[in-house]
């Protein structure tokens, strides 16, 4: 199954009326790989929820390790910081990570900017937050060369998380990161701009996809619509750093990419400030998510800042599928101990004291208005996650 975290019954009880609603007939929970479930009659609903950079800076590290003392064990552990995203993640059929940075071997050494070297048992928390799939192309990709990819490949896989955008040979490199919901496939592929200057070894080009090159990004999108997905999403490494607006390459790669039939959906990540959404072609890109975790004392207030983007796609009749998105701000809290804080649900808290009630609203303020800064009034979730599909309306956008 896609989704190894447990769910609430309230969740369970949501998601079969989505199901029903939906038409669908099939078991809300996901279907097991090896066993895919038949196409669904009728319309279908598959909803996604992506965030930002994993950037894992010394503080997170120490960070870690102290959460896993005072539990009483040896080593690191994400969890405690992380924990706020798990209702936000494992609550949509297929939650997406960025992991940006490569992992080292469980006991280190670890390493924070600029070549990191990160604790593997990140991976851990991935999979228990309720990720699905990871984008793996970055611009600190090979930071650690092969043995980086190579490792941070294989604690995903040993965590049953799926991966796109490195590789350990030609023939991964040519496999497309295809997952079942119920019955509907969907595709993650995974390109960066760049590798920070280090250059990619000789002989193999497999290990990273690197280059904004749209003509390549459209063939791997074909490739994936011929292995049978419907649903193709492209994560893409992108932007000028710390700069809300997207760039002008930014636009036109958004532009190219979602004119052709075969992609539906662009996720950004990189720049480590929030980006706004936009709707093009009557499809959505989000330009960046922010930074989902990084130091949170280093450099200016909103590279603290990130999102949860969650869009629920919906098939009509036609068998044509339509994004209703919505997004949820965050927040990593320096501390101590360092959190992030899911934003709508912490200001709706009564005892949260007066200053802190403060810096929260405005993080949430300078999330909101640059994730409209284009224009769609894409809707904030800061009340119970959604258990039906969108209205007719959020269908149509703006």
């Amino acid at each position: 199954m896609l989704k190894r975290t447990s769910r609430t019954t309230a969740f369970l009880l949501a998601a079969a009326l989505t199901a029903l609603v939906a038409g669908c007939t099939a078991d809300v929970r996901h279907a097991p790989s090896h066993r895919r479930a038949a196409a669904p009659r009728g319309p279908a609903t598959v909803t996604v929820a992506a965030t930002g950079d994993f950037l894992l800076h010394q503080p997170l590290i120490t960070q870690a390790a102290e959460d896993a003392a005072t539990s009483g064990h040896r080593g690191w552990d994400f969890l405690p910081m992380l924990r706020q995203l798990r209702p936000l993640i494992d609550t949509a059929d297929i939650g997406i990570c960025h992991l940006e940075t490569p992992v080292a071997t469980r006991r280190g050494p670890f390493q924070g900017y600029p070549t990191f070297n990160s604790p593997p048992q990140i991976v851990d928390a991935i999979r228990d937050l309720g990720y699905d799939t990871c984008s793996t192309a970055s611009n600190h990709t090979i930071d650690q060369g092969d043995a980086g990819v190579r490792r941070t490949l294989g604690a995903l896989d040993a965590a049953g998380v799926r991966h796109t955008g490195s590789a350990r040979g030609p023939a991964e490199a040519d496999r497309t990161d295809l997952l079942d919901v119920r019955g509907v496939k969907v595709a993650q592929l995974s390109y960066t701009y760049g590798t920070n200057g280090i250059p990619i070894p000789r002989g193999r080009p497999w290990l990273v996809n690197s280059g904004l090159d749209a003509p390549a990004i459209l063939h791997a999108a074909a490739r994936a619509r011929a292995n049978g997905a419907e649903i193709v999403i492209v994560s893409l490494h992108w932007g000028e750093e710390y700069r809300h607006a997207p760039t002008d390459e930014q636009r036109a790669l958004a532009r190219r990419l979602l004119a052709s039939p075969d992609v539906d959906l662009i996720i950004g990540d990189h720049v480590h400030v929030v980006q706004p959404f936009d709707r093009i072609n009557g499809k959505w890109v989000v330009y960046g998510m922010g930074n989902q975790v990084a130091n949170p004392v280093a450099n200016s207030e909103d590279t603290h800042e990130g999102l949860v983007a969650r869009f629920q796609l919906t098939r009509d009749a036609a068998g044509r599928w339509r994004a209703a998105p919505s997004f949820v701000p965050t927040l990593v809290e320096a501390g101590p101990p360092i959190r992030l804080v899911d934003l709508p649900r912490a200001l709706a808290r009564g005892d949260l004291p007066a200053s802190t009630r403060a810096r929260y609203r405005a993080a949430l303020d300078r999330t909101t208005t640059t994730v409209r800064s284009l224009g769609p009034k894409v809707p904030m979730l800061d009340g119970p996650l959604p258990g039906a599909p969108a209205s007719a309306e959020q269908l149509a956008g703006p």
